[in-house]
């Protein structure tokens, strides 16, 4: 059974892909609710004795604000990815930063030279799930996520963070591999 911040970072992290692959939104208030119930869990527990002070939290807070802001203040990444990552860092502690930004950025960076392969012709000679892309974006389904979206475009880096997130819970060893 996990930890009960781990298992919220698990939570939010499913909601988090639903919500970016479709509608490319990380709901603040979402976001907002971790915090919030992460701080009364850790409150509690260092109240309680059964914990020391929140350090980690916050200093997992910082961490991810502090390496994706400048992402977002460039323009090259959204505000709801850099409040995910930071949420992320307040959940699971600093030291699982490092994964879930290794694993989301191959997986983004996947999904962009596929998306790109198949923009520029590429994708005729790619397997037949490739193509189903031009008759999904045609289709009701394709209409309701393009509505949903209101315009906004680019990958869907919060969604591959959660998948990282995803994949650093269940391997917990992937949280300081790279720790002496």
């Amino acid at each position: 059974m996990l930890a009960p911040l781990p298992a919220l970072a698990a939570l939010l992290s499913a909601l988090v892909i639903g919500s970016d692959a479709y509608a490319r939104r990380v709901p603040n208030a979402w976001l907002l609710a971790a915090l919030l119930l992460a701080a009364g869990v850790l409150g509690t527990a260092w109240a309680q004795g059964t914990a020391g002070p929140p350090w980690a939290a916050l200093s997992g807070l910082v961490a991810g604000l502090a390496v994706l802001l400048p992402m977002h203040v460039f323009g090259w990444m959204g505000a709801g990815d850099v409040k995910f990552f930071a949420t992320l860092g307040f959940l699971l502690g600093a030291g699982a930063l490092l994964p879930i930004w290794i694993i989301g950025s191959l997986l983004a960076g996947a999904h962009a030279v596929v998306l790109l392969a198949s923009r520029s012709g590429v994708g005729q000679t790619m397997p037949g799930w490739l193509a189903t892309q031009t008759r999904v974006a045609g289709s009701p389904l394709g209409r309701r996520i393009a509505a949903a979206r209101q315009g906004r475009e680019g990958l869907p880096y919060a969604a591959w963070l959660g998948v990282g997130a995803l994949v650093t819970v269940l391997v917990p060893g992937l949280m300081y591999w790279w720790t002496p």
